[in-house]
């Protein structure tokens, strides 16, 4: 079976996977709970949090308690392809915008202070449909992360969230592919293999 025949039917597998978790708040809080007592974590002053979608491990409801620990949150929004990067200061600036994602109010990311450059991120939380225990990812195929992730600095932990039930025995990368620094779940952390 070649590479992307086999990553679809991760993808699949992940997605369906995904679907049945129960649980899905209170198992989300577990593991952002376990993201943030992470050395990489407390050390971060800026911390980029992805909001969720979908099934994804949800991060919302920890997003709040983020903003009140004084550290600088980053969220990322979709134009044209590309992830920008905004300042979050507080819940009220996020509305739900296309595909149903909270993002940030139009109105609010052309204030020049907001925009936020890649290279300033301590720490970025990455979503993805399925991981492996060496940090080896999968995402929806578009590669958005991918670009954003490229022009991190070298020395930024990639912290992946997953429910146990996305991670596979192995995710076929690819050279341009990156691999995680840590995969957190409910149930364990994963050292992945990083850049």
């Amino acid at each position: 079976m070649d590479l992307a025949a086999r990553k679809t039917e991760i993808r699949e597998q992940a997605h369906a996977n995904r679907r049945a978790q129960e649980n899905k708040d209170e198992v989300s809080r577990e593991i952002v709970a376990r993201l943030m007592a992470l050395p990489e974590y407390e050390a971060a002053s800026t911390v980029m949090f992805y909001v969720d979608v979908r099934a994804e491990v949800r991060t919302r409801h920890d997003l709040e308690g983020a903003l009140a620990t004084g550290k600088r949150i980053v969220v990322p929004y979709c134009v044209d392809g590309e992830l920008e990067l905004f300042h979050l200061e507080s819940m009220d600036e996020l509305e739900t915008g296309m595909y149903k994602i909270l993002e940030p109010k139009a109105e609010l990311r052309t204030v020049a202070e907001k925009n936020i450059p890649v290279k300033e991120l301590d720490l970025i939380m990455v979503p993805g449909v399925a991981f492996d225990r060496e940090g080896g990812r999968t995402g929806h195929g578009k590669g958005y992360y991918d670009k954003l992730l490229e022009h991190a600095r070298p020395d930024t932990p990639l912290v992946a969230l997953a429910f146990e039930c996305q991670m596979f025995p192995e995710i076929p990368m690819q050279e341009h592919d990156i691999y995680m620094n840590r995969v957190v779940t409910e149930k364990a952390v994963y050292d992945g293999r990083g850049r």
